[in-house]
């Protein structure tokens, strides 16, 4: 069951539900403010837009126009210049969390914990089979 939440950009009291992360009224404005993104972006002049030419003239907030990519509103196949931030680096994208330079670091950082994870089990398990002999004169 849904809580009651107060919205994101009001902070109106409302029931919190899947489908929507702010209160009734500002989800009506935010899909009359979408309508008129897509209207703007639907012209074939306009699908090149970038994106700060589509907040400059629609008025539409930017993080508005990046969740509805990131939702999958607005395609970044339809629209190549549209997309949002890389949530490492920022950078723009198209999809996934973040963009394929912070993916090839994170991988390569985890390749060289596991080279380390590995030399450090070696070196243990070295030491394990290592004897040591004391030589005890007897008088």
């Amino acid at each position: 069951m849904g809580e009651i939440i107060n919205c994101s950009r009001c902070g109106e009291l409302y029931m919190e539900n899947a489908f929507r992360d702010v209160c009734a009224k500002c989800a009506k404005e935010e899909e009359h403010m979408y309508e008129e993104v897509y209207q703007f972006l639907r012209k074939r002049e306009n699908r090149a837009a970038t994106l700060q030419r589509v907040v400059e003239v629609t008025g539409v907030p930017e993080t508005l126009i990046h969740k509805w990519v990131k939702k999958g509103r607005l395609h970044a196949a339809h629209f190549p210049n549209l997309g949002y931030p890389c949530d490492r680096c920022g950078a723009l994208i198209h999809k996934g969390k973040v963009c394929r330079a912070c993916t090839d670091d994170i991988e390569g950082e985890l390749v060289q914990i596991q080279r380390e994870e590995a030399f450090e089990a070696k070196k243990q398990e070295h030491l394990k089979q290592t004897t040591y002999y004391a030589a005890n004169k007897r008088r």
